[in-house]
């Protein structure tokens, strides 16, 4: 499972950007996190957009509806993995250059933010249990070598 939150100016997004965010933001993580483009990965892929008034923004400490500017922050939430920070640094790359080709620009502005967060292994849970990346290893999903690479990642201090 995976979360991306976008969090924009209210009206900074089109219908039509949104959904080219949807797909493009979703591919910027699932491809480093699962090895590979697999369309059936995209069930635990979710891109949530909110909007929040110019008014309850704040950019070094001056609101947003009193001196505008381009605030765009990007939360992503994944499950415990191989996330070593060459991939960390590929997902936020990876975004960075979705954001800019939706907003037709050549390089994210400097008060665009992306957050990646992993969740520690047993602190996610969906369907009213906990979820285990473990379990999501033997569904064809992950490609062997970043299933390997996740048991290496995730293995507990003694077996590693």
């Amino acid at each position: 499972m995976t979360v991306v939150t976008v969090n924009a100016p209210v009206g900074r997004l089109s219908v039509e950007q949104r959904r080219e965010l949807a797909v493009t933001l979703t591919d910027a993580v699932l491809v480093p996190e699962v090895g590979a483009q697999v369309d059936a990965a995209r069930a635990g892929f979710q891109v949530h957009f909110v909007e929040r008034a110019s008014d309850s923004i704040a950019i070094d400490g001056t609101l947003v509806s009193d001196r505008p500017s381009d605030p765009m922050q990007i939360d992503i939430a994944v499950m415990d993995g191989d996330w070593s920070q060459s991939v960390r640094t590929a997902v936020i790359e990876r975004v960075f250059a979705a954001l800019s080709a939706a907003m037709r620009v050549e390089a994210p502005a400097p008060t665009w933010w992306v957050n990646f967060r992993v969740i520690d292994e047993g602190s996610w849970g969906s369907r009213g249990g906990v979820l285990s990346i473990h379990s999501l290893l033997d569904q064809g999903v992950f490609t062997a070598e970043k299933a390997a690479a996740i048991r290496r990642a995730t293995a507990p201090a003694e077996l590693s």
